[in-house]
């Protein structure tokens, strides 16, 4: 992933966090709205209840490479933020997979209506 597509303005986050939709997994919830241009953007958050400075990256380094090797799933033309929940930590890596690969499916059929 380029860092052209990724987002980390606090304004663009908030933008997208309180005028876009919200779809929520067990492990991941994406907040998306419309991007400007055609291209797929991306930003990624970690709450502090998650553990220390390093646990996060950690955190934020798996989720990175989840939403990379899955990349060609999302819709394009949007915005992404990517969030995990607290309990994060208990599930494995395939099932954070799996969870954003069901979450995806849920992005396409909201905006197929």
């Amino acid at each position: 992933m380029k860092k052209a597509f990724i987002i980390k303005s606090h304004d663009e986050f908030n933008q997208i966090i309180n005028g876009g939709k919200k779809i929520k997994g067990n492990i991941i919830t994406i907040y998306y709205y419309p991007s400007d241009d055609k291209k797929i953007y991306f930003g990624f958050a970690v709450g502090k209840k998650i553990g220390n400075a390093v646990e996060r990256n950690k955190v934020k380094r798996k989720i990175r490479m989840i939403v990379h090797s899955n990349q060609f799933l999302f819709p394009k033309g949007y915005k992404y933020i990517i969030m995990l929940r607290k309990d994060c930590l208990l599930f494995s890596h395939a099932k954070w997979n799996e969870d954003m690969i069901d979450i995806i499916g849920k992005v396409e059929n909201n905006e197929k209506i």
